[in-house]
């Protein structure tokens, strides 16, 4: 019987085009680092590194502590104190990147119907960035963290996709076993492996699905106009 659904954000329920968000971002966080004396290809492979380590952590530290740890490892610990300046971007600034993202009028719509039929909905979107950030992606649909029964954020999560640790400490933190939850989300290595191996049901949604070709095809691609049937179908 289907208790939860979990979705994946970037790409799923907020279309986007990941190569120009990437690009947005970057030039926008960089603009606003430059007065602080930050060299912009220097911060952006540090910005890179720390989000590497943060795909590694083990789970003892959360992600937002791994960052910031290899952040300091490169710059040293006087430069923590710009660490309020750089979360100040993400509520700013960082607006900006709703340029690479297009509307998803069916996102709030979707939601609903699964609290509606009193499913747990998670918004499981990969914890590599800050609470804030992730709100203000959020908004570009229409979404609050309210409309989700949990949200994932670098703070609040010690994994990351495609880890199934990261899935299997949801499965903990709400008492669900696999089969109880289906995965929406638009990639076919980070989601869908990621899932897989934790005997979670994935499915591919919209125009972004990002066929890695490590799981190429493994997983049904559906439009998003029909995510609901597709809950339908396990109710």
């Amino acid at each position: 019987m289907l208790k939860a659904v979990f979705f994946d954000l970037d790409g799923t329920l907020l279309p986007l085009n990941e190569e120009e968000f990437t690009k947005i971002y970057f030039g926008l966080l960089s603009k606003r680092m430059i007065p602080l004396g930050y060299e912009p290809e220097e911060l952006i492979s540090v910005i890179w590194a720390g989000t590497k380590a943060m795909y590694k952590n083990d789970g003892t530290k959360t992600n937002e502590e791994v960052f910031w740890d290899a952040f300091k490892n490169h710059y040293g610990i006087e430069k923590m104190k710009d660490k309020a300046y750089i979360d100040g971007f993400y509520t700013n600034e960082f607006k900006k990147t709703k340029e690479s993202c297009e509307d998803n009028p069916l996102a709030k719509t979707i939601v609903s119907f699964c609290k509606d039929n009193n499913l747990l909905v998670v918004l499981s979107t990969n914890p590599i960035f800050p609470k804030v950030g992730t709100m203000t992606r959020m908004s570009y649909i229409g979404l609050k963290e309210e409309d989700f029964d949990y949200v994932t954020y670098y703070e609040n999560s010690n994994y990351c996709k495609l880890n199934p640790m990261y899935f299997k400490e949801l499965l903990n933190k709400f008492n669900l076993k696999p089969e109880e939850v289906i995965v929406f989300g638009n990639n076919t290595y980070e989601d869908g492996k990621c899932a897989k191996l934790c005997g979670i049901e994935c499915f591919m949604v919209g125009d972004y699905v990002i066929n890695s070709p490590k799981t190429r095809n493994q997983f049904e691609h559906i439009l998003m106009g029909k995510v609901i049937d597709k809950i339908k179908e396990y109710l």
